[in-house]
């Protein structure tokens, strides 16, 4: 596949980031204590998996899909997105409820499940469709601005290339990619292995992450 230069993922059947057999998302469950209100964050962390797994566990948060913002294209395929020109990344849509759980504590979370000192990609997911970002409205650059500053603090200003853009368009991927690590846990689970997810937020941001 494009932009991936660990053949090895695809002799293991791993197939970094591609999809498995589609399937309908799971309804997401109620949860105690909703309050009904609604809002909505974008953050584009890698390979889409793993950035809607992290989410989808975070009390107050409704619901994560997987797909693309940031290019030109309309309605990309994950086929254009991965062969490059489209301009997009991939991307999670990240409903959540403002009572349970705020705008900034998303964001704060979203840097230690990522190598923001990794301009190319995250992991062994490399190449402009898998460049990291925080997608903001502007009601919401000011927290993601001030999240971003503290989160490059403590590993310093200088290594810290993950942007906050502008909000843009969100467009779905295709119902193969949603859900993926909960419908294949093993397959998930080793693929997360392979490309040493933990091992490398480990060395970027100790026990944070722990």
């Amino acid at each position: 596949m494009p932009n991936r230069p660990v053949l090895s993922l695809f002799v293991l059947g791993l197939a970094a980031c591609s999809p498995g057999e589609p399937a309908a998302s799971a309804p997401a469950a109620g949860q105690a204590g909703d309050s009904g209100r609604r809002e909505v964050a974008v953050f584009a962390g890698g390979c889409f998996w793993s950035v809607e797994a992290n989410f989808e566990a975070v009390p107050g948060v409704v619901a994560a899909v997987s797909g693309f913002a940031g290019g030109s294209t309309a309605r990309p395929t994950y086929e254009q997105v991965v062969r490059g020109g489209t301009g997009h990344l991939e991307a999670v849509q990240v409903t959540f409820d403002p009572a349970r759980i705020s705008y900034r504590q998303l964001v704060d979370r979203f840097w230690l499940t990522i190598d923001p000192t990794d301009p190319d990609g995250q992991f062994c997911d490399q190449g402009p469709s898998y460049a990291t970002a925080v997608f903001a409205s502007p009601a919401q650059k000011p927290a993601a601005e001030a999240s971003r500053r503290a989160a490059a603090a403590r590993i310093g200003a200088a290594r810290f290339v993950t942007p906050v853009r502008d909000a843009a368009r969100f467009w779905p991927a295709d119902a193969s990619h949603q859900d993926f690590a909960r419908r294949n846990p093993v397959r998930y689970g080793g693929y997360s292995r392979f490309c040493g997810r933990s091992e490398r937020l480990r060395a970027v941001w100790g026990d944070a992450v722990a």
